[in-house]
């Protein structure tokens, strides 16, 4: 028993050096300098420390089917789910404690998950007594999962948070790992927009969004990128990798299970043309060729998805500005009470004065 067990520790050594050295060949050194959880910050505490698999992605990307298929390969999910609906029929996989508290956190921020500005990285940064409040709470959350080798946790506001939620999951004993799922951006986005009723312009700026903060926030940490159409195509590779990469042993004891809940209609969204762009720039496109090639193995070009994340922040903070403007004057009291039928008589009045003074020509 006691060979066995000493084994087992070699190897799981072995595994976590084998991962560490993976990473630390393909992130470069100003990353790990820019980021306090370099490569190695997950795989340096004691061999046997839990791991907590983040699945990450904008809605509608195929996170719910990859959340189901690691939990049926060998990973244990929190309890209390949110229930299936129409626009899921089998199901989120998303705890219900986490969405409530993603909420309370998101309005602390004066945001929401709906919001496509990062007008919350601007919050986070100017209260960081907040942000330990917000972490003590995750980690209090997270201290009740399950006791397991691999918890995997799925919620998609988690994306956005997903800074505090990786420290509050070391505070909690857990080492930290991400699997990120891509998908076409034309299919995210007619989903997003069919589900919520909302524009294809703002499905298209959560997509943006949402993948920018995915890949940003998991620099410097063990991560794999799961393309949604080759997990359906096949799953047993995609668990392979995801097992070849990540400190984490996949299992497929159950097939049976996983064949029957990979459905065709887990793809009801089907699209591979081009990618349209909007907001006058090739945002979009070049966000998913950089993600798409990632999971196919290619490095990630960290550099073009910097690009894009420095340009986005800058134009939307600008128009973030001055809609907000906008909307102050439009509600001010001088606009509301000054309506056309008032401001007329109100000019007769003030020219009359200025010509009776000489001052208005």
């Amino acid at each position: 028993m006691a060979t066995e067990l000493r084994k087992s520790l070699r190897r799981r050594t072995s595994e976590r050096f084998g991962v560490a050295m993976r990473l630390a060949r393909t992130i470069k050194p100003a990353e790990t300098a820019a980021n306090s959880s370099g490569p190695l910050a997950d795989l340096a505490g004691p061999p046997n420390r839990p791991v907590a698999l983040f699945v990450l992605g904008p809605q509608r990307s195929g996170t719910s089917a990859l959340t189901r298929v690691l939990s049926l390969c060998g990973g244990t999910l929190p309890t209390a789910l949110l229930g299936a609906d129409a626009n899921n029929p089998l199901g989120y996989w998303e705890p219900r404690a986490a969405i409530s508290l993603n909420e309370a956190i998101l309005r602390r921020l004066g945001t929401n998950w709906y919001d496509p500005s990062f007008r919350f990285l601007d919050e986070q940064a100017a209260d960081e007594s907040a942000n330990t409040a917000c972490i003590n709470k995750i980690a209090a959350y997270l201290s009740t999962l399950p006791a397991a080798p691999l918890v995997v946790i799925k919620e998609p506001r988690i994306t956005t948070l997903s800074d505090l939620w990786f420290q509050a999951a070391r505070r909690a004993g857990f080492d930290v790992a991400a699997v990120i799922a891509v998908r076409h951006p034309q299919e995210v986005i007619c989903s997003i927009a069919k589900s919520w009723r909302v524009s294809p312009a703002l499905a298209s700026a959560l997509w943006l969004k949402c993948n920018i903060l995915a890949e940003r926030n998991t620099r410097g940490m063990p991560r794999v990128f799961v393309d949604y159409a080759n997990l359906l195509d096949d799953w047993r590779r995609e668990t392979k990798r995801i097992s070849a990469e990540l400190p984490v042993e996949l299992h497929t004891q159950d097939e049976d299970a996983i064949e029957k809940f990979l459905t065709p209609g887990l793809h009801r969204q089907r699209h591979s043309g081009s990618v349209t762009n909007r907001f006058g720039a090739d945002w979009i496109s070049t966000v998913y060729a950089a993600l798409r090639d990632a999971a196919h193995d290619e490095p990630v070009d960290t550099a073009t998805l910097d690009r894009v994340f420095d340009s986005y922040r800058a134009s939307e903070r600008d128009f973030r500005k001055a809609h907000e403007d906008f909307h102050g004057l439009s509600n001010s009291m001088l606009f509301r009470v000054f309506r056309p039928a008032v401001a007329r008589p109100v000019m007769e009045i003030f020219a009359m004065l200025h010509r009776n003074r000489g001052t208005w020509a």
